[in-house]
C-alpha cells in the first residue's frame, strides 16, 4: 500500500501508513497457527481500506474470491496470476517484456538464478558464471533480434533446447551457432555476440555441462500449462503504482512447484517500481 491512511493493528488499535509522522516502518508481521484468524482479522480489513495499490500472495484465491469484487466495485484494476492452476489463470506474466537494455538482461538474469537455484549451498561458480554468459547472449538476442511475439521465456527455453553439441568435433556448429555468426557479421560488437563468444570459449564436454545445467534450470518453463500464461504479459508490474491497482498473486498451499515465479515477480517489480519512482514520479 501506499503511504498515505492508516492501518488496523487490533480493535480500537491503528498506526498511520505516514512514515513521516510515524518514524515507523510499515512493516508487520504477524504469527499465529492456523485457523487463529490472522486472514480475517488483519489481512481482510487493512484491503478494505483501500489506502492505494496493494500486491497480494493468495493460497487457493480466497482472497481474490472475496476481497477482489469489493476492490472492482470501487474502482480498482484487479490483476491476478494463477500459478495454482495457471490454465484458470486470466492474466499472463512474461518477465522478459520488462527488459529494455543490456543493465536489464543482466539484473533479469542474476535475479532468475537467485530464484532457481533451490536450498542448500551452491555448487562451484563457474557453472553459475557459465550459464549467465548464455542466458545473457539468447536474451539479447530475443531483445533486440528477434520479432515482438517470440520476445517471451519460451523463446529461451525452445532456444537453449536447440543447441546441440558433439563432443568429438569441434568444428560442430548447431542452429544457434549459425544465429550467433550471422549476427556477428551485422553486428560483430553488440552485447549478444559478446556474451556468446565467451560461453564458446567452452571445449565440448564443459558447454554440454553448462546446456545440461541450463535446461534442469529452466525445466518448470517448459511445463505445457506455465508456457501459455508466460507467452504474453499484462501484470504491467512497473505501473502498478500509477493507478489504483490490486495484484493478486495465487498460489498452492500444498504444492511450491511454480512459488519460484512469484519470487521472479516480485524481485522485478521491487527494481521497476523503484526506478519509476526514482524517474518519473
Amino acid at each position: 500500500m501506499n503511504s498515505c491512511g492508516y492501518r488496523i493493528l487490533a480493535k480500537g488499535q491503528t498506526i498511520s501508513n505516514d512514515t513521516w509522522a510515524t518514524g515507523l516502518n510499515n512493516n508487520d508481521m504477524i504469527i499465529g497457527p492456523s485457523g487463529s484468524g490472522k486472514t480475517r482479522g488483519y489481512v481482510k480489513p487493512n484491503l478494505l481500506q483501500m489506502n492505494g495499490s496493494m500486491i497480494v500472495t493468495d493460497t487457493k484465491g480466497l482472497l481474490r474470491r472475496e476481497v477482489g469484487p469489493v476492490l472492482e466495485r470501487h474502482g480498482y484494476q484487479v490483476a491476478e496470476l494463477n500459478l495454482a492452476d495457471p490454465l484458470a489463470s486470466p492474466w499472463g506474466y512474461n518477465p522478459l517484456a520488462y527488459i529494455k537494455n543490456e543493465a536489464d538482461i543482466l539484473k533479469f538474469v542474476n535475479t532468475l538464478i537467485a530464484n532457481t537455484k533451490g536450498e542448500g549451498k551452491e555448487g562451484d561458480p563457474f557453472w553459475t558464471k557459465s550459464e549467465t554468459l548464455l542466458y545473457c547472449a539468447l536474451i539479447a538476442y530475443i531483445i533486440f533480434e528477434g520479432p515482438e511475439e517470440d520476445r517471451n521465456m519460451n523463446t529461451l527455453v525452445d532456444m537453449i533446447s536447440g543447441m546441440e553439441v558433439k563432443e568429438d568435433d569441434p568444428d560442430f556448429m548447431n542452429a544457434i551457432d549459425y544465429m550467433f555468426k550471422g549476427l556477428e557479421k551485422r553486428k560483430p560488437d553488440c552485447f549478444a555476440v559478446k556474451q556468446y563468444k565467451k560461453y564458446k570459449l567452452a571445449s565440448g564436454k564443459t558447454a554440454r555441462s553448462i546446456l545440461i545445467s541450463c535446461g534442469a534450470r529452466l525445466a518448470p518453463f517448459d511445463i505445457p500449462q506455465l508456457r501459455e500464461i508466460m507467452s504474453y504479459d499484462e501484470m504491467e508490474l512497473d505501473r502498478l503504482g500509477d493507478k489504483r491497482t490490486a495484484a493478486f498473486f495465487i498460489i498452492s498451499d500444498t504444492d511450491t512447484t511454480y512459488n519460484f515465479i512469484v519470487a521472479l515477480a516480485f524481485s522485478q517489480m521491487f527494481n521497476l517500481l523503484c526506478e519509476r519512482a526514482d524517474n518519473v514520479h
